[in-house]
């Protein structure tokens, strides 16, 4: 086989110990004349794998496999976008604890 991208990129550092990676297979058409190659994405998280096929044989196949993809990378930004906010919520929040005086027990008076 033939590929036109075949390309795996880990998704954590390798300091971290964790095998999370993501996998693009794109086989080689061969200039349009083979249809029926390997067109996978592999999403891989330590013991879980998620693995997408992308047919594009047929005309509908394409359609709906582009489509697929084209989703799929809107819902990313989305996610993206939703998570970078998050973390920067948390982000302030933890700082305006840090420099918020702590409230003590002590020294108060029942009546």
């Amino acid at each position: 086989m033939k590929f036109s991208l075949r390309k795996r990129v880990f998704l954590n550092p390798v300091s971290s110990g964790t095998t999370s990676f993501l996998f693009a297979e794109v086989e080689s058409s061969r200039g349009g004349k083979y249809k029926w190659g390997h067109y996978m994405l592999t999403l891989a998280d330590c013991r879980r794998w998620i693995q997408l096929e992308f047919f594009i044989g047929t005309l509908r196949a394409r359609r709906e496999s582009l489509r697929k993809i084209d989703l799929l990378i809107k819902r990313l930004e989305e996610f993206r976008t939703a998570l970078q906010n998050e973390a920067a919520l948390i982000e302030q929040y933890e700082a305006e604890q840090r420099f918020k005086p702590r409230k003590s027990g002590k020294g108060k008076s029942r009546g």
